[in-house]
């Protein structure tokens, strides 16, 4: 087992070629995931950026590294500028190049630097922090499938949260890796003006019905959930859309495991 003890990220084995590289320190609980084929590996996400994530992979292989963005928001693409190959959806390549819709920097740099438990490196500094933004290596698009060699992935696109929102299906292993479609603890949202309730709900539904998924993991909270979640997402989209509650402004809205506010 890698043993890594860092100042600002936590890094658990999933198994000999998985790694969640998390930063709990932030309110948000941020998860990273390095994937690792037989000719090179994939980093689902980079981050929020308060520390280098980097320093983190180049410790868990020598093999080379593509960016694969689940979906172009800050607190995902914050190591974004330290690696070579980037690939984003189709759909949020926009917000990469020219910046997060909606999302005014003073209000970042709010959310970057607030209720944090652990001290942030020297080299940290929220008034003149800025997300990633610059073009990406390539685009993907729903079913594209990422070779690693020995590992293959599927490529999801699952919006409403983001336009260009993705989850990402390991072939190999069954583990489901959801970004901000699916996780615990917190709501998973669609009430900004970018976000879209329906797209989420069909994204939900889609997830919902793939077969042999052995373990969920999102990018924020609980690191690793069980695919019995599943039947439960569901379950909650139908009652969602029977009770006309997949709409901005109905609230948070609380299932067995999970939660969504519109």
């Amino acid at each position: 087992m890698v043993d890594i003890k860092d100042s600002w990220f936590t890094v658990e084995q999933i198994d000999d070629q998985t790694y969640a590289i998390s930063e709990y320190g932030h309110w948000e609980k941020v998860h990273s995931y390095l994937l690792i084929g037989e000719d090179k590996a994939a980093l689902v996400d980079t981050g929020l950026g308060i520390d280098n994530i980097k320093r983190i992979t180049d410790q868990l292989t020598d093999l080379p590294i593509i960016v694969l963005t689940t979906h172009v928001h800050w607190d995902h693409i914050g190591s974004h500028g330290e690696f070579e190959n980037i690939f984003v959806h189709a759909d949020d390549a926009d917000w990469l190049v020219n910046g997060i819709k909606g999302l005014p920097i003073e209000q970042i740099r709010k959310d970057v630097s607030r209720d944090l438990t652990i001290s942030p490196p020297e080299s940290f500094n929220p008034d003149t922090y800025a997300p990633f933004r610059g073009a990406p290596t390539g685009l993907l698009n729903d079913e594209d499938e990422i070779e690693l060699g020995n590992r293959t992935l599927t490529i999801l696109h699952t919006p409403g949260h983001s336009p260009g929102h993705i989850s990402i299906l390991d072939n190999r292993t069954g583990y489901l890796f959801t970004g901000d479609l699916l996780y615990d603890q917190t709501p998973i949202y669609a009430f900004y003006p970018t976000t879209d309730p329906v797209k989420l709900v069909q994204s939900l539904k889609r997830i919902a019905n793939i077969p042999n998924v052995t373990k969920i993991y999102g990018g924020h909270n609980t690191v690793g959930l069980d695919p019995s979640l599943l039947l439960e997402v569901k379950n909650a989209v139908k009652e969602l859309e029977q009770k006309d509650l997949v709409k901005f402004g109905t609230g948070i809205h609380q299932f067995k495991g999970f939660s969504v506010q519109f």
